[in-house]
């Protein structure tokens, strides 16, 4: 009998970690899947709406799914304002009568699957396939009152809807994220509120070169680079006393160097404080972005670079992008080196300790 895996979920946004996990069930049953975004789902209040939500997951499969991936909307085309899981299956048992039907399931969903309405139908109906996730302990009587088959898989990655949303995570496929800026969705909410749309512009622009320098170097971690990148400037439309306010409180070590560059500074204070992010490669990333310092972390090379040489800077500066692209590292030393005259040129980098013991180190001046 063939058999079809049922992977409902509100896909708020969808993730690779979903895309790898479908991809395992399919493997492992030799099953085709079929995406069932939820329209309302019960414990969740999702942040776009469901037309976005399916166009997020349309682009998604035409990216990085395959011939056994398929969407169906039922649910989303549900009159009633809550939709029932126990629904949907007695939907797909009638559509499919001649197949095996299940039911995937991540691990926090297994330990609610009580709670579902018709649990037990529902088991009878589609039988219950989940994954594990670390950190979370399933309840074994739940577990075998409903026959829950366990999908070997441990590789979905630690990526999650939610931390997507709040740009901890941007393990999503490319598509996704250029969909999510152009709507300004999730994260940008709060970046329009802290930026005005000129440095916005600018910050994802240096986002997007510094992913594709990252991802053609292929350095660990690259999808930071764009966090990163995104960030950087988070702090740059702030007013200086407001600058001096948050640095003389929160890094009153940094407040002797120029007013030039408080705004990196106080940049990975609010990536902190505002996004939730605690990766410190990120957060050096954006603190020493705008002077560098000696030591700096390929990461950091590479968001000093990008904001340098960003395409909306307006001049030509595609000979410093190649040379990053073909090795992050020269790329860098170059840009440093371009960047020391244009220092000189506006007669800064005198009374600047940081961009001077970085100078020193990286292009072995005195």
């Amino acid at each position: 009998m063939e058999k079809l895996v049922v992977y409902g979920g509100s896909f708020d946004p969808v993730h690779n970690g979903h895309l790898r996990i479908a991809s395992a069930a399919s493997l492992f049953l030799n099953a085709d899947v079929v995406f069932v975004p939820a329209k309302a789902p019960r414990w969740k209040s999702p942040d776009a709406t469901p037309e976005e939500r399916l166009a997020m997951l349309k682009l998604a499969l035409k990216e990085k799914g395959n011939a056994s991936f398929s969407i169906d909307t039922v649910e989303l085309k549900s009159p009633g304002e809550v939709t029932y899981t126990i629904d949907t299956a007695r939907y797909f048992k009638k559509k499919y009568p001649n197949r095996e039907l299940y039911l995937l399931l991540g691990a926090d969903e297994v330990n609610l699957f009580p709670k579902w309405k018709d649990a037990e139908e529902l088991a009878k109906l589609m039988t219950p396939l989940y994954v594990t996730r670390p950190g979370v302990r399933l309840d074994d009587a739940i577990l075998t009152k409903y026959q829950m088959r366990r999908l070997p898989f441990d590789e979905s990655g630690p990526v999650s809807s939610s931390a997507v949303r709040e740009l901890q995570d941007i393990d999503i496929p490319l598509s996704v994220r250029d969909y999510i800026e152009k709507k300004r969705l999730y994260y940008f909410k709060k970046l329009e509120k802290m930026e005005s749309s000129h440095r916005l512009l600018h910050s994802i622009s240096v986002a997007n070169l510094a992913y594709m320098i990252a991802h053609k170097n292929h350095v660990e971690g690259y999808h930071r680079a764009y966090i990163a990148g995104l960030l950087h400037d988070v702090a740059k439309d702030l007013p200086l006393e407001e600058l001096k306010k948050i640095m003389k409180e929160h890094d009153p070590d940094a407040v002797s160097y120029p007013e030039w560059c408080y705004h990196q500074f106080v940049g990975a204070y609010l990536a902190e404080k505002e996004f939730g992010i605690k990766d410190p490669v990120v957060l050096d990333a954006i603190r020493f972005h705008a002077t560098g310092k000696p030591h700096m972390s390929p990461l950091a090379k590479i968001i000093y670079a990008s904001d340098k040489i960003e395409p909306t800077r307006g001049y030509d500066s595609k000979f410093m992008i190649d040379a990053c692209l073909r090795n992050y590292y020269v790329g860098f030393l170059t840009v440093l080196e371009e960047n020391k005259k244009f220092l000189k040129g506006q007669g800064y980098g005198s009374d600047d300790p940081l961009s001077k013991a970085c100078m020193n180190l990286y292009l072995g001046e005195e």
